[in-house]
């Protein structure tokens, strides 16, 4: 299909105007910071953003952390390929014990929680890391196993350079509040409801 002259002006008069918009609404934004990113909801994908973003991260030579609150007994490809591919610039930690119905026993959990949050907060502390990413924090938070106050108090206290990811359902709207950037994952379809099991490459 081909546009006539009149339809081809059209379009870069109204992309010129839409360009114009959009410079003037880049160039308004002057304030640079590090975050505090929250990835939600019941939709598959939420470690998996967070994992994209340390690929970009590395793209710039940041040093990143990464404490996994509930996974830790997994073997994952994630893992597998940012770790041991870059063991100067990724520090992993995988600490958690499994999900909640798999050790079912409470204060276990929250010993696991504990000792994962208290490797979170070193490597927030140290100012060689840019990115630190909590995986699945949220599962924690929810069933309280950790302080939400004294999750909410660090964050507030952070390093103003320090970006900080946040993964996991049911995300407290405490956190929702102070976060600067909030994505919530629907779920739209998903083929373990077809009886597709999970799987390496695509799950883990």
């Amino acid at each position: 299909m081909s546009l006539d002259t009149a339809d081809a002006e059209r379009h870069t008069l109204k992309m010129q105007k839409r360009k114009a918009v959009q410079d003037a609404e880049v160039a308004s934004k002057t304030i640079e910071k590090g975050l505090i990113m929250v990835h939600t909801g019941a939709g598959k994908g939420k470690s998996t953003a967070a994992f994209g973003l340390i690929l970009r991260a590395l793209g710039h030579g940041w040093k990143i952390g990464v404490v996994q609150f509930i996974k830790g007994a997994w073997d994952t490809g994630e893992q597998r390929a940012l770790a041991v591919a870059f063991p100067d610039h990724v520090t992993w930690r995988a600490m958690g014990e499994g999900f909640t119905w798999e050790t079912q026993d409470k204060a276990r959990d929250m010993a696991a929680a504990a000792a994962a949050w208290a490797e979170a907060q070193a490597l927030m502390a140290d100012p060689a890391y840019r990115l630190i990413v909590l995986d699945e924090i949220n599962i924690a938070l929810r069933y309280d196993y950790l302080d939400l106050a004294a999750v909410l108090a660090a964050l507030a206290a952070k390093r103003p350079d320090l970006t900080v990811v946040l993964t996991g359902r049911n995300a407290k709207p405490e956190l929702i509040d102070v976060a600067d950037l909030v994505t919530e994952m629907t779920l739209v379809k998903h083929p373990f409801k077809a009886g597709v099991k999970a799987q390496a490459g695509i799950e883990f």
